[in-house]
């Protein structure tokens, strides 16, 4: 049977899921179960579309097909590149806050390795014309003007496109392989789709095997309920700093995070399960940028991070997760991040949140008003993202 090696990696990676060491509960567990039917639908979606002469951008990571701390104010896209041949970038700029264009060479993400950035830029070192067309190309050629060289090799290449403000125009993103556009890939053979079933079946065990992995390089080892000073993303994403931590609260406490709003045109704060998947953000305000966030008058931004609700516009809630991860980046930024950039978090009982928030009156929210807030999200995610 052809789908003989998924369905044994898919038995593999249930185990690998069950046996996870930080399953307290049986919605732990449920979480998990969810995770792995979101990572078999990505891998199978994956494999089977993949054409290594005729590519395609595939998105592998979205709100039903969660991996690796996926940012809710993101878009993913793409594709697997040969440093043999030259591929070619076009697109028409929308109004979002950045795009950032990544290669990584020596191979995919996996439990015991991070793949080396070679190539990392944003869309500012794109030439775009007036109607927002460009333009670039990926190849063995010499750099230039829109031409970057792929490494040796196999390798991946990323698009992300970041958006602020959820009602932004998407833009639009096509590659071609510059030597076989205009053709049409050869029919399906037996060989090739029981490639495609086992290609699917590898790369889930991988997925699952590596996003339980890399947060304990990261996150784990780290003070809990603190967040490091701004520092360049590791991975060499090219203008991205980011601030991480892990939290551990009681229904009846409360993570005041403060942090000043700064001038970078993306900021952005998650939360992530110990799956290291986003929260729900399409009926939970798990995560605030800088456009949904309340400023206070000081030009900080007051987070509380809690289980239960303190009555305030910018509460993240935790959504029965007494642990998980905290993620701030900023992205399009044009000079390094200092410290006082970042955050600071605290501590403190649910029934104080109050008295930590020097503008607490102003940061209160009716029920009614939170609702609207609630659906709004919901609209905005439905406008920009497809299941």
């Amino acid at each position: 049977m052809y789908s003989e090696p998924l369905t044994a990696a898919i038995t593999e990676a249930e185990s690998l899921v069950a046996a996870a060491p930080h399953i307290e509960t049986e919605a732990d567990l449920l979480e998990g179960l969810q995770y792995l039917a979101q990572g078999v639908a990505a891998c199978v979606h994956g494999a089977i579309h993949f054409d290594k002469d005729h590519p395609f951008l595939l998105s592998g990571t979205g709100p039903f097909t969660k991996m690796g701390l996926d940012n809710p104010d993101t878009m993913y896209f793409g594709a697997r590149v040969d440093g043999a041949h030259e591929y070619m970038i076009t697109g028409r700029r929308g109004t979002t806050a950045d795009i950032s264009f990544q290669v990584l060479g020596g191979g995919e993400y996996t439990d015991d390795n991070v793949p080396a950035s070679t190539v990392a830029f944003d869309d500012r070192e794109l030439t775009v014309d007036a109607d927002g067309r460009f333009e670039v190309r990926f190849g063995p050629g010499e750099p230039g003007p829109d031409y970057y060289r792929l490494p040796p090799g196999k390798a991946q290449l990323v698009i992300r496109e970041v958006f602020d403000d959820w009602s932004a125009q998407r833009s639009t993103f096509a590659i071609a392989r510059t030597d076989t556009a205009g053709t049409a890939p050869d029919p399906v053979t037996a060989e090739l789709m029981a490639k495609r079933y086992a290609a699917a079946g590898k790369q889930l065990v991988n997925r699952v095997k590596t996003w339980l992995q890399f947060p304990k390089w990261f996150y784990d080892p780290l003070p809990v309920n603190t967040l490091t000073a701004p520092r360049l993303t590791p991975g060499g994403l090219a203008t991205q700093f980011s601030s991480v931590g892990h939290y551990d609260l009681a229904d009846d406490q409360a993570l005041v995070i403060t942090v000043p709003r700064g001038d970078a045109p993306y900021l952005g704060f998650q939360l992530g399960s110990l799956w290291y998947i986003s929260l729900d953000y399409i009926h939970h305000q798990t995560s605030l940028n800088g456009s949904q966030a309340q400023v206070d008058p000081d030009g900080m931004i007051r987070i509380v991070v809690s289980e239960n609700d303190p009555g305030v516009t910018n509460w993240i809630e935790t959504l029965g997760h007494r642990r998980g991860y905290l993620q701030f980046r900023w992205q399009r930024t044009d000079a390094p991040l200092a410290a006082t950039d970042g955050p600071t978090a605290q501590v403190v009982s649910l029934a104080e949140v109050a008295q930590h928030l020097p503008f607490h009156a102003d940061n209160t929210i009716s029920p009614d008003a939170w609702r609207a807030r609630i659906a709004d999200r919901a609209r905005l995610v439905g406008e920009r993202m497809v299941g």
